[in-house]
């Protein structure tokens, strides 16, 4: 097989490889054979031209032709003039096509079904690289840039699983990147001639065509190989895991029984899809022996850093999740509270790294690698886990402070009000403004939080609209304060941004509201329970929720009761059943002092010093071995041109007797030649040899007379008896290899740099000493056994 042949199929096999990475990304992935045939046929259509051979235009150009009909026959075939030829009919339908794709994207989940959208998306998307690989790779022979848009193709992938897209796939990426940069060394190497290695010392050796191991140079491709590939194999362990979505995602079912819920990494554009879903599908169930679910929200992560383009969760240390979680930070004990008991079941469509659950829980039993965040009191995933077909209890405080004790709550620590008062200094002015002109007239933080959550939620005539478009920054605030529409998300970070402009600790919280009661006594969570929440702190209460969201949820009873004391209505949402699933839940414990009792023993200071805590980021180490494993592929392209410019450096030097450097700067002036497509020719003298030089490098009148000066020097050294110093050699050498540089076209300067044809001289070297230790090795062997004594067989 040619050369371009192999990195034809190279090229090939590596853009599928790295495709695999979009393989959790549809359910059923049958999309992958339509895009590998369209992937040969490309191939193919790249190998006939380039045989004829066409222009490299027309034979990009061809391969698209080719690529166009194809998706024109697989996807537009009723549009199609004669049913193949793409017309105005066929490209609408493309168009249409193309945005059913992306609407589906912004839909569904991974896996999503196999539309004829996505599936397009897909095809179009592995084609387009593909194309780019093969361009890149094979009809302009440099190998080395492809590995960027297979890099794009894995990164995308990566990026839209959510974690499905493992080290696995990163693995089959690089195999395939690096099997292309070896059929191009290969490929290379082979343009080199024949390698014919000296016979070893002593006359002994095998003679010409006997049965020989592979060359040089093929051997130290092998090597380069299987180092690589061992590079490849250590570097996954190495990076980051790519965690799931803030909602997850997983085999659900969606229009038509195929899909799943929304998994995205950005909790806001996941929050808003999951709401956009047409079907309820169901999350969790669980059972709780609350009298009242009706305030139970069903939390998974709190936004807490606002820089003025988006809220998000700080990088905190995570730890083992303790037996009981420490007592909430801010919670006095004159506060009401009582104890609840939740067993949960998670659907085996929901897959997601945040635990969902009451606020605040003090006790969480699960099975599985779960981790702590003490911060937030949340529960995340570790080395992969996630709420897939979940089952876990949880205890947790049904808090109820009084609107007199959160009137009368003290100043909020120093420390916590600097980290949760903080506001961009792009904020709009007209933010601060509406939230002081909405509290005029309030005498505490808690009267101005109830004001904001009232206007937002009933007196300032703002409406409920899902299809708002998501966002978090200031410009967002300002939009949503203008027009008065939008969804749990503006209504939420709003409140939360104006109570930081008027000193109220704030965050966001993102999970669910409690769901829909059920005839068996559990509760049904589907996806569109999906909300956003903010919390403010007071002190002696701990963070309390607040809903400023019209139409959904239940506002706390503490913001409906009035400042003299007055009860609360009674909520509209009826209250769970007592039983509780899959286990026997304990009975409830309705006064304070049973739970401080139970409490007691694990307070701030004592939980605190028996949880061992963790770190959430990146260990050092294996950022060091992400580091060198991406240095070290990134350099192996490179060491033919390191190497060279290596040895031009030493041997243009100074050091050396003056015929050494003659000698040295002649072999300079030979490789540079050769590097550029003149092959040396070891059976002329000096002066011939200068003469082939100008000749067949077409080199200009300075570089030639350059040539010949040199030649002239090496004549000298070689035959006069007592060789006169020469001077300006290193000069003489550059000046020649600038004439070379000129007379080159930029494919063969950029050759001649970053794949030097006298880097063979590595592999013959290797050769060489290869050689030279085994017969080393066998002579003295040999010595061994001959001087070992022999039996006398007389004794």
């Amino acid at each position: 097989m040619s050369g371009r042949g192999r990195l034809t199929l190279a090229a090939f096999g590596a853009t599928l490889l790295a495709s695999a990475a979009l393989l959790p990304l549809v359910k059923p992935a049958t999309w992958i054979f339509t895009a590998a045939i369209l992937l040969g046929l490309v191939s193919a259509v790249g190998t006939a031209t380039r045989r004829v051979p066409l222009a490299r235009p027309l034979t990009i150009a061809a391969q698209t032709l080719v690529a166009l009909l194809v998706l024109t026959v697989v996807f537009a075939r009723e549009q199609a003039v004669l049913g193949l030829l793409p017309g105005p009919d066929a490209f609408a339908a493309f168009g249409t096509l193309f945005q059913q794709g992306v609407d589906d994207v912004g839909t569904y989940a991974a896996p999503a079904p196999d539309t004829a959208g996505i599936r397009l998306l897909l095809v179009v998307g592995v084609a387009a690289v593909g194309l780019l690989v093969d361009t890149l790779a094979v009809t302009f022979r440099s190998a080395a840039p492809a590995g960027l848009p297979l890099l794009a193709l894995y990164s995308v992938a990566a990026g839209l699983s959510g974690g499905g897209a493992g080290w696995l796939f990163f693995l089959l990426a690089a195999v395939g990147y690096l099997l292309l940069l070896l059929a191009e060394g290969r490929d290379r190497l082979s343009q080199w001639g024949r390698v014919f290695g000296g016979a070893p010392r002593g006359g002994r050796g095998p003679a010409a065509g006997e049965g020989r191991a592979a060359s040089a140079p093929v051997r130290t491709g092998r090597r380069i190989g299987v180092v690589s590939l061992g590079i490849a194999l250590i570097v996954p362990f190495a990076l980051p895991g790519l965690g799931g979505g803030l909602f997850g995602g997983g085999d659900g079912e969606g229009p038509g029984g195929q899909g799943g819920t929304i998994s995205a990494v950005n909790p806001l554009v996941s929050l808003q899809d999951n709401l956009r879903q047409q079907d309820d599908r169901e999350v969790l169930r669980y059972r709780t022996n609350a009298r009242d679910a009706s305030g139970m929200y069903l939390r998974l992560v709190a936004l807490d850093q606002f820089d003025g383009t988006a809220w998000k969760s700080s990088v905190r240390p995570i730890e083992a999740v303790p037996e009981l979680l420490p007592w909430p930070d801010g919670l006095a004990q004159d506060v009401t509270t009582t104890e609840v008991t939740s067993n949960f079941v998670a659907s085996t469509a929901y897959e997601q790294k945040w635990l969902p659950m009451p606020y605040p829980a003090s006790k969480v039993a699960i099975g599985g690698s779960w981790r702590y965040e003490p911060a937030g009191r949340m529960l995340v995933g570790d080395n992969g886990q996630n709420t897939k077909g979940a089952r876990y209890s949880v205890t947790s405080l049904d808090v109820r402070p009084t609107a007199e004790q959160l009137a009368a709550a003290p100043a909020a620590p120093e420390k916590l009000r600097q980290e949760y008062t903080k506001v961009p200094a792009s904020l709009p002015a007209d933010v601060k403004a509406t939230a002081l002109e909405v509290t005029r007239g309030a005498r505490n933080g808690y009267e101005r939080a109830v004001r904001l959550q009232d206007w937002f939620a009933r007196d300032g005539g703002f409406r409920y609209d899902v299809d708002v478009d998501s966002g978090t920054g200031v410009q967002a605030i300002s939009r949503f304060l203008r027009d008065k529409q939008g969804f749990c998300i503006h209504f939420s970070f709003t409140m939360a941004a104006m109570a930081r402009s008027l000193g109220i600790p704030a965050r966001v919280a993102v999970g669910f509201m409690p769901g829909t009661p059920q005839q068996d006594g559990s509760l049904s969570v589907g996806i569109r329970d999906a909300h956003a929440w903010p919390e403010l702190y007071f002190e002696g209460a701990g963070w309390t929720r607040f809903e400023p969201t019209p139409s959904r949820g239940t506002a706390p009873d503490y913001t409906r009761e009035q400042a003299t004391g007055g009860t609360a209505a009674p909520p509209a949402q009826p209250s769970a059943g007592a039983s509780a699933e899959p286990s026997a839940v304990p009975s409830a414990s309705e006064s304070c002092p049973a739970q401080l009792r139970r409490l007691g023993e694990c307070g701030p200071d004592q939980a605190a010093g028996a949880a061992a805590a963790g770190g959430s980021g990146t260990p050092p180490l294996q950022l060091a071995l992400l580091g060198l494993g991406v240095l070290l592929l990134l350099a192996l392209p490179l060491l033919p041109w390191l190497w060279r410019a290596r040895l031009r450096a030493r041997r243009l030097g100074p050091a050396g007797d003056p015929v050494t450097r003659v000698l040295a700067v002649w072999a300079e002036v030979q490789d540079t030649a050769w590097d550029h497509g003149v092959t040396p020719d070891g059976s002329l003298t000096p002066r011939g040899t200068a003469a082939r030089l100008v000749r067949l490098g077409q080199l200009g009148p300075e570089a030639a007379d350059a040539v010949h000066r040199v030649a002239r020097a090496v004549e000298q050294a070689l035959y006069a008896p007592r060789p006169a110093p020469v001077t300006g050699l290193t000069d003489q050498a550059l000046l020649i290899r600038r004439g070379f540089a000129a007379s080159a076209t930029r494919t063969g300067r950029l050759r001649a740099l970053l794949a030097p044809r006298s880097a063979a001289r590595v592999s013959w070297a290797a050769r060489a000493r290869w050689d030279s230790l085994r017969t080393t090795t066998s002579t003295r062997t040999r010595a061994l056994v001959q001087r070992r004594p022999t039996r006398d067989p007389a004794a």
